[in-house]
C-alpha cells in the first residue's frame, strides 16, 4: 500500500472528515499539522502546486488534493483503486 500523508489543522472540519474517510477505508496515514508545526506549511504549499488550504492529501506521488477531491476519488470508485496501486 502507497504511503498517505495529509496536511491539517486540528480546527478543520474538512480535516476531520477527510480523516474519518480514510479511517473508515482501513488505511493508515501520516498527519502532519501545519498549526502545531507551521513550519511545514511552506513545504505543503510546494507539494500540493500553491495549495494554501488544509486538508492536503497525498497517496504515494499522487496530490490527491483536499477533502472535496477525495470524496469525488470515493464517489466514482477510484479511491480504492489509487489506495491499493
Amino acid at each position: 500500500m502507497k504511503p498517505i500523508e495529509i496536511y491539517t489543522s486540528p480546527l478543520c472540519g474538512f480535516c476531520h472528515a477527510a480523516k474519518r474517510l480514510l479511517t473508515q477505508k482501513g488505511v493508515s496515514f501520516a498527519e502532519i499539522d501545519v498549526f502545531a508545526d507551521p513550519a511545514r506549511k511552506p513545504e505543503m504549499i510546494q507539494r500540493a502546486n500553491g495549495g494554501r488550504t488544509v486538508p492536503q492529501i497525498f497517496i504515494g506521488d499522487t496530490h490527491v488534493g483536499g477533502c472535496d477531491e477525495l470524496y469525488a476519488l470515493e464517489r466514482a470508485g477510484k479511491l480504492d483503486a489509487l489506495l491499493a496501486a
